[in-house]
Parts: C-alpha cells; structure tokens; sequence
C-alpha cells in the first residue's frame, strides 16, 4: 500500500516542523500585513486624497476607511480562528479521530466507498458549521453596518439549503470517481483523475449560466430600450471587438447586495454577459460600455484561457504530488493520522492533502497578485482604446464609492493581495493611456 521513493526520503518530524513553521511564518506575516492595512488607512481616514478630493465627498472616503478596518479586524479574528481549526484537524489529530470513528461505524457494514464519501461529507459539514458563526456575522452585522447586506433570513436559509442541494449533487459523484480512480487505476490514477477534474469544471462552465446560477437570482435580457441606449452601445462594442455571447443579461444582485459588478459567464459559444442591476442604477451608459470593455479587454489578452491553462498545470502538479503522498507513510504519520489497514486511505490521503498544502501555497500569493495587476493593467488600456478612459476612470470611482473601497491602502499589503491595483495607479494610468 505504501512505497517510497530512493531520491526523497520523508521524516514525519521534519515534515511537521516544516509545516508548523508555515503556518508560523504565514500567520504573522498575515498579521503582520493587516496590522499595516488598519494603521495606513486609519492614519489617512480624516482627508480625501488630492487626486480624488473634488470628486469624492469625505464622508464617502471615511465609510470607506470604517469599512476596511472592519473588515481587516474580523479578518484577523476569523484567521486566528481557522489556524486553530487547522492545528486541530492535524497535528493535534482531529482528523484522526474523524476517521477512526466513521471507518469503524461505516466501513464493515458498506462498504470502503460508503465510507470515503461519508469521511469526505462530515468534514465538510464540520467545517460549514464551524465556519456558520463568523459567516452569519459578516452577513448580518459586518455588512449590514455598512448597508450592503439585503439579505434576508428567509433567504439566507433558502440559499445554503440550495447550496448544499447542489454541492451534493455536483461535488459526490465527482468525488466518488476521483476516489474510484485512486483505487483503481493503478500508480498512475493522478493522471485519470486530473483528466476527470478537466472534464467536470469545463462542464461547469457551461452548466453554470444557464442550470446553476438561475437557482440563486433571476436574470433578465437586457431591455432594448435602456437608458441611453444601453444595450445598442453595448451590441455596438461588442461588434468593434468582434466579440459574440449568447445573450446580455441584467441579475438581480441587488436582492442580497448593494455592492455593483458585471462579468462574462459560460464556455465557447454559449458565454453570456451578465450585469448587476445594482451597476446599472449606478453608472450612465458611457460608462457601463467602458466597464464592458474592461472585461472584453481580458478576452482580447486572453487572460481567461491563459489563467485557465494555469489553472489546469498547477492542479495537474497537485495530483501528481497527491498521487506520491498518498503512498507515503510518513505523510499520514506527520499528521498523527494513522492509515486504515482494512479500509481504503484514498479519501484520508485526499483530506490530509487539502488541509496541508495551502499552508505553503500562501507564500506564493504576491505573485499571483502581480500577474493579476498586470492584467488589470492591459484590460483598462484596452477600454480606453474601444470605450473611453474618462468614461471607465469614472465608473471605477462610482465602484470604489459604492463598494466602500478604500483609496489609500498599504502599499506593502497591496502589493501582497491586490488583485486589482489600487485606484490612484489605476486611475494614473488611465490618465496616461488618454
């Protein structure tokens, strides 16, 4: 069942003091990083930033400010929280336990499948509940604060009851097969497996406009007769860029939130472009058909399929090393997870893999950040060369405004988790692309 390889060799102590230290460096460079956000931008809540002071009133700027701090604070709690969860599922044994108690009560009676899909089921509803407290109070307290949150408990309930609904009926027949394939297809099941996590998020993609997303809001074709004849603006853009979707929809987004957003949804042909009607009682017709353009711009630079290929790489590297772990004893020892002896360890493997290699991922995030500016970067020049970059500056700052976010963040925690550059760059460069 457990091999290993000549040229690595495992050390369970080593390979839990790497992670322990991980999850050391990683927590207090994150806090370290929060810490900067809540002083940098509490320092620079009592005065609108000279290049914006004209257009944004202070007291927009100040709830802005209240809002990040906010956030960032909760961030901290809920993040001290989740390492303590983290620590409990693996080095103090929880998961462990998890599993010594389901192999036992499942295992003989039905059988090893039964029995993964149920250890995959119960973390997963552990976590959902663990996770319930802090998830209610952003919803109802944090974002209700600061009156963005429009949903009601009625539909807060009938949300995660669809949810679950769907997440079970999406995420166990592809976790039976991922597991089936593990037992089944030999050392080389990684590369099975990978193949079918292909297969199910391209059916994703064109299951999702139109079964999915329907479930959760209304969408409706974009009227003809818009305001300033939106939709022929929009129809005349998306004809200069010789871009085809299946049809322009309005969401009602404005059910659960005020935050505005408009985005490209679907695979191939049958992608559709989706606008919140929250953004479209926002933002005049120029600057809807620049916000457009923005996003037309990511097709155009093929940042969608390019993060996609990546996408794939990187999870077909992640199976590979799942698939090298898994046979390793000294992974499960790490852990204090002790492997079944007449029970499949595939689902356990998979458990353990999931909770561990996040912790090393993080140290990655700066440049995940970096390539997603970038990109940012090229979509807006791009709007300004179809749209207008007057036309798309404004929309961002009405989106800034509305969303509450802030215009002075850390730079050093920009640089770190921004995935959008900070409005003065953005709007910088916008200056310079006109």
């Amino acid at each position: 069942m457990f091999s290993s390889l000549p040229s690595i060799s495992l050390n369970p102590q080593t390979l839990a003091l790497a992670f322990a230290l991980a999850i050391l460096v990683s927590l207090v460079t994150k806090f370290w990083l929060n810490g900067r956000q809540v002083r940098h931008v509490a320092r620079h809540r009592e005065q609108v930033p000279e290049p914006f002071a004209a257009v944004v009133p202070l007291a927009a700027h100040q709830k802005a400010a209240d809002y990040t701090i906010a956030r960032s604070r909760f961030g901290l709690l809920s993040l001290a929280f989740g390492t303590v969860v983290l620590l409990g599922w693996t080095l103090l044994g929880g998961l462990n336990l998890l599993n010594k108690f389901l192999v036992d009560a499942l295992a003989p009676q039905f059988g090893g499948m039964v029995y993964q899909l149920g250890l995959l089921l119960t973390f997963t509803l552990i976590g959902a509940l663990l996770d319930l407290p802090w998830e209610l109070y952003n919803t109802f307290r944090l974002e209700q604060r600061f009156g963005f949150n429009r949903v009601t408990w009625r539909m807060y309930i009938a949300d995660a009851l669809k949810s679950a609904l769907v997440g079970a009926l999406i995420g166990l027949p592809i976790a039976a097969l991922i597991l089936w394939l593990m037992g089944a297809a030999g050392a080389n099941w990684w590369l099975w497996a990978w193949g079918a996590w292909v297969g199910f998020n391209v059916l994703i993609l064109v299951l999702y406009p139109t079964v999915i997303a329907p479930l959760f809001n209304k969408f409706e074709p974009l009227p003809d007769e818009g305001p300033e004849g939106l939709r022929a603006r929009v129809e005349g853009l998306m004809q200069r860029c010789g871009f085809a979707a299946k049809g322009l929809f309005v969401m009602d987004g404005s059910r659960r939130s005020a935050h505005g957003n408009a985005y490209f949804t679907g695979f191939g042909p049958a992608k559709r472009v989706v606008f919140y009607d929250t953004l479209l009682s926002r933002l005049n017709g120029p600057e809807v058909e620049a916000v457009l353009a923005h996003e037309l711009g990511h097709f155009k630079h093929k940042h969608v399929a390019k993060r996609m290929v990546l996408m794939f790489a990187l999870s077909l590297a992640a199976f590979a090393l799942l698939g090298w772990l898994s046979r390793q004893l000294p992974f499960y020892l790490a852990f204090n997870v002790e492997p079944n002896m007449a029970a499949p360890n595939d689902a356990l493997a998979l458990l353990l893999f999931l909770l561990v290699v996040p912790v090393f991922g993080f140290f990655f995030t700066p440049l995940g950040s970096y390539f997603s500016r970038r990109d940012e970067f090229q979509a807006d020049a791009y709007a300004c060369a179809q749209a207008g970059g007057a036309d798309l500056a404004s929309a961002l700052l009405k989106l800034h405004e509305d969303n509450a976010g802030t215009l002075t963040p850390d730079p050093v925690y920009a640089r770190f988790y921004y995935s959008h550059p900070p409005a003065s760059e953005r709007l910088a460069a916008l200056q310079t692309s006109n």
